[in-house]
């Protein structure tokens, strides 16, 4: 099992170099294996949960919705969905024996937190509109910061990653 996790490195969302970009019957199969574990998982736990697939960009992504009743809320934390990410994508690695960009949603912590960044994307502009010459966020994992990227642009300003591991965090600048 690696100690590397998805807020340590840019290096743990990218396949190795010499592996060859995944197909679509690879993105299904991951989805349909990180279902699988989900799947046992929420059971093992006694809890209730929808589980949707679907492929975007060539990753497998998964979405994990409430029944009525549900406990799922103890499993929606943005941590907790980190973690649980990481280990999905490590039971997909190894059933398929290729690295998994899965994404897992959980109760709908990924829109919750998309609107969080947008926000602080708001703040920042603030800031450069105010003067400043660029805006810096706080450390993020590299897929916040991708969903960062994409709300900068769409309001109109440039941004990019800096720093190393546990450090990286996106700056944005006016175009």
């Amino acid at each position: 099992m690696s100690d590397i996790t998805e807020t340590e490195t840019d290096a743990a969302e990218a396949p190795e170099a010499t592996e060859a970009p995944a197909t679509e019957q690879d993105v299904i199969d991951e989805g349909d294996a990180a279902a699988d574990y989900i799947e046992e998982l929420l059971d093992i736990a006694d809890i209730d949960g929808d589980i949707d697939i679907d492929a975007r960009g060539g990753r497998a992504y998964l979405s994990v919705s409430a029944t009525a009743g549900s406990n799922l809320g103890l499993l929606s934390k943005p941590d907790t969905v980190a973690a649980l990410q990481e280990l999905t994508r490590l039971a997909v690695q190894n059933k398929t024996g290729r690295f998994s960009r899965l994404i897992l949603d959980i109760g709908g912590s990924r829109d919750a937190r998309a609107t969080e960044l947008a926000a602080l994307v708001d703040h920042a502009i603030v800031r450069l509109e105010g003067g400043a010459a660029s805006a810096s966020l706080p450390p993020m994992s590299s897929y916040e910061r991708k969903v960062v990227h994409d709300i900068v642009a769409e309001r109109g300003y440039t941004s990019e990653s800096e720093g190393e591991g546990r450090d990286r965090h996106t700056v944005i600048k006016p175009r």
